[in-house]
């Protein structure tokens, strides 16, 4: 084939979603209610090495638990039965442009990954809570049968007792909004959280030898389940947290802060104080300089605010040499390596192939690099979507398949708990970007339930 054939028909194909897409954009316009294109229709599927949509992950065999009795049978819906399933985003209000793009996000993967008998019903939650719960409502007068979003935890909070035996898949990264006590229904939350990346990036630092660790940190909710997860994680890989310093986040200078965790004050005395000796005539030696406690320091922070700290930690001696960086997800952001104090740092985030490849489409389609968000809102839809076509019914045995699904941000799994486990990699910073050194896992290991504990009663 030659370059221009090959050109023309890339081309072709580029148009062809634009032209689903603009129509199906048109569509909401007037009418709230999107159902899938026939199948004729559907955009081309992605290469193999970009995921369309969450599959069903495979288990490792050899791990597979014994079953002591027959599972129960999946709960499914007839096939020629119309699933509705609505997303509820912000499109007017204060993040409108953010559910936009979302809602863009979520048509790529109707298109990639649904069938005529799925329809999404997008409402608009005016980016407050009390609009969450009129469009929730309005959803379920319409027959909707599983609810994707809100975006906030405020909102998702609100949402959830309207939503009653209604499942709820919330964007929001509040550990608080999980609920999952009802016989019935419950709410999970997909958004990205910091307990799972540090527990990753943690484990893979340990592996390679660095068990001494500190924490900077800020006072707060965020910065305390950093705290506790990088503990916990350090204790089960054999580490220690020998450090913890945290400050509030409204203190434009942290100067202090950095400069009590690395004893700087007291070190530049002692160095002080052995080139004084060294100088001296009558021999005798000056007191050792204390070396570090820690091996590696996790910076909980992103954006602007790791770009202000960042540089503060080799001026007052913590130095990204012997001292190695880590981070969060928070650092999952172009140009990160500007920052030289940075670069060869690590941190756990999903795995950036697949991602790159549904942000060159987004911007093929829509002409604009998608928010990091948008992957949440495409594997959420797309989720829904193979169920429906699998005639799944949005139960809780359906929604928490132990295997999981492979989504664009990699293998993930809903939790019993309301939570969302994710397959993540672990990532070093460069000046150009970011490398993989740890590949993300493509598959879990079986949840195996707690053994039940002796009955003592009588």
């Amino acid at each position: 084939m030659s370059a221009t054939t090959a050109a023309a028909r890339t081309a072709a194909t580029l148009l062809t979603l634009a032209l689903l897409a603009g129509a199906l954009l048109a569509g909401c316009a007037s009418q709230p209610t999107v159902t899938a294109p026939p199948r004729a229709a559907q955009a081309p599927q992605q290469s193999p090495q970009q995921a369309t949509g969450p599959q069903a992950a495979q288990p490792q065999p050899e791990a597979a638990p014994a079953q002591a009795e027959a599972a129960p049978a999946p709960a499914t819906v007839p096939a020629d039965e119309t699933v509705r399933v609505a997303l509820l985003l912000p499109l007017s209000g204060k993040a409108a442009s953010l559910g936009e793009a979302m809602q863009q996000a979520a048509q790529m993967a109707l298109f990639d990954t649904a069938d005529s008998h799925f329809q999404l019903l997008i409402r608009d939650t005016k980016s407050t809570p009390e609009g969450s719960v009129a469009a929730a409502q309005d959803a379920l007068a319409a027959g909707a049968t599983l609810l994707i979003g809100p975006v906030y935890g405020v909102d998702a909070k609100a949402v959830t007792p309207a939503a009653g035996t209604v499942p709820v898949l919330s964007f929001s990264n509040d550990a608080t909004v999980a609920d999952t006590h009802a016989p019935a229904g419950g709410t999970w939350v997909l958004g990205f959280q910091p307990q799972d990346q540090v527990a990753r990036v943690v484990s893979y630092a340990a592996s390679r030898g660095l068990t001494r660790l500190a924490l900077l940190a800020p006072v707060g909710g965020n910065g305390d389940m950093v705290e506790q997860a990088m503990r916990d994680a350090a204790a089960k890989a054999g580490a220690d947290v020998t450090r913890a310093a945290r400050y509030q986040p409204t203190q434009k200078d942290v100067s202090d802060t950095i400069k009590r965790l690395s004893n700087f004050d007291q070190r530049h005395a002692q160095m002080a104080a052995a080139r004084e000796a060294t100088a001296s005539k009558d021999g005798k030696p000056g007191p050792a300089v204390e070396e570090l406690p820690f091996q590696a320091i996790l910076i909980a922070e992103g954006g602007q605010r790791l770009k202000e700290v960042a540089p503060l930690l080799p001026f007052f001696d913590i130095d990204p040499g012997p001292v190695r960086f880590l981070g969060t997800g928070q650092w999952d952001e172009p140009g990160i390596g500007r920052e030289p104090a940075l670069v060869g740092g690590w941190y756990a985030s999903a795995a950036p192939d697949a991602r790159q490849g549904f942000e060159k489409r987004f911007n093929d389609v829509y002409g604009q690099r998608p928010p990091r968000l948008a992957t949440l809102a495409y594997d959420a839809t797309a989720l829904a979507a193979v169920l429906a076509k699998g005639h799944k019914a949005y139960v809780r045995e359906n929604l928490t398949d132990p295997n999981g699904f492979a989504g664009i941000d990699g293998v993930f799994r809903l939790l019993p708990t309301g939570q969302v486990e994710r397959g993540l990699s672990v990532l070093e910073v460069t000046k150009t970007g970011v490398t993989v050194v740890d590949p993300a896992p493509t598959s879990f290991t079986p949840v195996t339930a707690p053994a039940p504990s002796p009955n003592t009663g009588s």
